[in-house]
């Protein structure tokens, strides 16, 4: 015979409770109807998404290393060494974008057990622009050069420095994203960070920008030279963007 008998919880719904030969059988789930899911089930997601996006964050890094490279190429006038550049980013851009998406397959299997994968995304996402702008830069140096057209030592000089502190505003970035192990109060201290040396870069980038327009350069030059020195700020305004969404990750984390 079966016997149905309500649980003494009072913060659970009891579906069934079936008494059978001694074999008690009980399946519960929140009043709210939701499943009830061990905390320990949703940080370890956590965690895994975390690892992802690291090591996607590690990757963009490692594209933005060489970019300060092409451009001592580029003063250097050494085009050999510049194709060999391009080409090495242009493969680092596709492995970035093949762990963008592992990252959204993975973050996709976690599924709702992450209730804040978007914030996830949204990471994944900023940081993945700062390859492509990447590329731009490398494709536009090396056009340049293969036409051989002579750019000014101060207006190369600019470009060097611009770029070492577009470089070193994706590195506090990265310093961003590891904090993200540690708790939002080392974020925010790192992302302040990013902010201070992403002003650095906006003044590096209007005085080069007025160097390049006030010169006798020829309009197809000063064109792709002030395409290079926007797709350098652009890339620095991204890794501050990106520190916003690692602030607003942190919260959740």
């Amino acid at each position: 015979m079966l016997n149905c008998e309500p649980l003494g919880e009072p913060s659970f719904v009891t579906l069934l409770v079936v008494q059978d030969v001694g074999i008690v059988i009980r399946r519960s789930r929140p009043a709210g109807g939701g499943l009830v899911l061990p905390i320990e089930t949703e940080e370890r997601a956590k965690r895994r998404a975390l690892s992802v996006c690291q090591d996607h964050m590690r990757k963009v890094v490692d594209i933005m290393r060489k970019i300060p490279q092409m451009v001592d190429c580029f003063m250097r006038e050494d085009e050999g060494s510049a194709k060999e550049l391009y080409a090495e980013i242009r493969k680092a851009e596709d492995e970035v974008d093949a762990v963008r998406r592992a990252a959204s397959k993975e973050l996709a299997e976690i599924g709702a057990i992450l209730t804040n994968r978007e914030d996830f995304l949204r990471f994944t996402n900023s940081t993945s622009e700062i390859a492509d702008y990447c590329e731009g830069i490398a494709f536009r140096l090396l056009e340049i050069m293969e036409r051989e057209w002579k750019v000014p030592n101060d207006i190369k000089e600019g470009l060097a420095k611009l770029s070492n502190d577009v470089l070193e505003t994706v590195l506090r970035l990265r310093e961003t994203a590891l904090m993200l192990n540690y708790g939002s109060t080392k974020v925010l201290e790192k992302a302040r960070e990013v902010e201070l040396a992403e002003r650095v870069v906006d003044e590096a980038y209007r005085e080069l920008e007025l160097k390049i327009i006030t010169s006798k350069l020829d309009i197809p030059i000063l064109l792709l030279l002030r395409d290079v020195i926007q797709l350098l700020e652009d890339t620095a305004d991204k890794a501050e963007d990106s520190s916003d969404a690692a602030r607003i990750l942190s919260f959740a984390i």
